[in-house]
């Protein structure tokens, strides 16, 4: 197996962070790794692996002989460096919104469409945070009951904000505590004790970005019909880390509880809680810090015929953004796609 040179961009982020430590935690085999950045953040100091790094700032040359680019570092930024990564023949794999409806580019989730990769022409797409978990517990389900209509409701952390709004969150929950004002910058509103009914700018439609991505990426991901009727709610909550998720699908057979429950335990990267009578249920602390997406309440929904209701809960910095990254580039080095 060939062995890739790799680089980081958007080293010194929440989600580049993270996605330095996976790439060691998941034994990615490289030739030589660097760490990119902007010009405020190049210098900084890393340590990888027991040896000390230097991150650079991006700059065009900064990709030469460099095979697989991990970015997590805006869309603007993915946008002005995507041609010069593909002209120099590496593989952009990017965290950001940038790609993700394009036509040309994949958009794929580890072990849910692996085989989209090798239509890459240079640059693969990682979806939304909350498109991610959804994915893995949707694809075996839809191919074994056929996914006919389906409704989530999110409830997403503030670290999906980034690490302004966790600060935000703690600094504010102080300030209310103490009786004290505070001026909210990273949300419209206060967030602590709170919940807020808009993630991204509205759309034309009353939905926001936030939530159509949440329609469109899931229709890409697993080659659903464009008229499948998808709905998505997204709200943030007042917590630190993780993405909670509520599901309710109607398939074209039926599906009983216990049928999706055996699945769900058979599925990669799924771990299943579910035994309510004894107060056992996936929340935020089960999933923050761990790779599985934790699935339970699963039950027979009332409103739809061969309707299914679950709850799922993810760490959104892992397989929502860092993890699944990390993992795709794993995919492509052992599919030879690079």
């Amino acid at each position: 197996m060939r062995k890739p040179n790799i680089a980081i961009l958007g080293a010194t982020g929440v989600v580049g962070r993270e996605i330095t430590k996976i790439v060691d935690e998941l034994n990615i085999e490289f030739n030589e790794i660097k760490f990119l950045s902007s010009p405020k953040s190049a210098g900084t100091e890393l340590e990888f692996q027991g040896k000390k790094y230097i991150v650079e700032e991006a700059k065009p040359e900064s990709f030469d002989g460099v095979n697989i680019v991990l970015a997590s570092a805006g869309g603007e930024t993915s946008k002005h460096f995507a041609p010069e990564i593909v002209k120099r023949g590496g593989v952009l794999i990017d965290n950001s919104s940038a790609f993700r409806m394009d036509e040309n580019v994949p958009l794929v989730i580890a072990y849910v469409n692996d085989e989209d990769l090798r239509k890459h022409k240079g640059i693969v797409a990682n979806p939304n945070c909350s498109t991610s978990q959804l994915m893995l517990v949707l694809k075996p389900l839809h191919e074994k009951f056929g996914i006919k209509r389906l409704i989530v409701s999110t409830y997403q952390s503030v670290s999906g904000a980034g690490l302004n709004a966790i600060n935000e969150l703690r600094e504010d929950t102080e300030y209310y505590l103490a009786g004290k004002k505070f001026e909210n910058k990273a949300f419209k509103k206060p967030i602590s004790f709170n919940i807020l009914p808009q993630i991204d700018s509205f759309t034309e439609n009353g939905y926001t970005k936030e939530e159509m991505k949440v329609v469109n990426e899931t229709k890409k991901i697993l080659h659903l019909p464009e008229n499948t009727p998808i709905s998505c709610t997204a709200a943030r909550v007042p917590v630190f880390n993780s993405h909670s998720e509520a599901v309710d699908i109607e398939f074209e057979c039926s599906a009983s509880p216990k049928d999706v429950r055996e699945i769900m335990e058979n599925t990669f990267g799924v771990k299943v809680i579910d035994d309510p009578e004894n107060f056992e249920y996936p929340t935020t602390r089960d999933s923050s810090g761990v790779d599985p997406v934790f699935v339970g309440r699963i039950r027979k929904n009332l409103a739809f015929e061969n309707g299914i209701s679950l709850w799922c809960v993810a760490d959104n910095l892992r397989i929502g953004a860092a993890l699944n990254t990390v993992r795709l580039c794993k995919k492509i080095i052992e599919m030879d796609l690079f």
